[in-house]
């Protein structure tokens, strides 16, 4: 069963179908998607076809992907995401978007929180990264924020323009 992930504002569900007006909203946004290099879908069979694809790569253990709502209201306000997972799924890494109006009141921040305690407690990752635009300074504050750090000597070949942030699981580790 897909891991349903609860916090004290937060449930982080999986994605559905019926979910496609949000979906196709959080990726196509001229805001949201400003650093952001990725298709954005150009009608609602876009937007299933997106869901369809993130639905079969949750059936084939490629990532996990939850949509993002607040307890008390079942509208989905953004998503988070472990993904491109090391072939000895030690490592993943995270990606998130949110509706900007729910931006800035610390929801991203709790939503992170708890996929990392789920990635490290539940998967056993070592490390968790994130890939974010050099110019992404709400993304690069919410990864400081959270203890993730800047990997200042790799690139992220796939887009130059990307600064790439790591957080280490100490426990797993020593």
């Amino acid at each position: 069963p897909f891991p349903e992930l609860k916090t004290e504002r937060l449930l982080l569900r999986e994605l559905e179908k019926p979910d496609w007006k949000i979906i196709f909203y959080l990726r196509s946004d001229e805001i949201i998607n400003k650093f952001i290099k990725r298709p954005r879908p150009e009608n609602k069979a876009a937007a299933i076809e997106f869901i369809n694809k993130i639905k079969q790569g949750i059936r084939n253990n490629e990532w996990l992907y939850w949509c993002i709502i607040l307890e008390n209201n079942p509208q989905v306000i953004g998503t988070i995401c472990l993904w491109h997972f090391s072939e000895d799924r030690k490592v993943a890494e995270v990606g998130y978007d949110l509706h900007p109006g729910y931006q800035k009141k610390g929801i991203m921040s709790e939503a992170l929180n708890r996929v990392m305690e789920f990635g490290f407690n539940e998967l056993k990752l070592t490390k968790i990264e994130a890939f974010t635009h050099k110019d992404n300074e709400s993304s690069k504050r919410l990864l400081t924020r959270n203890n993730f750090h800047l990997v200042y000597n790799r690139i992220d070949e796939g887009n130059l323009d990307n600064v790439i942030f790591e957080i280490e699981n100490k426990q797993l580790i020593e």
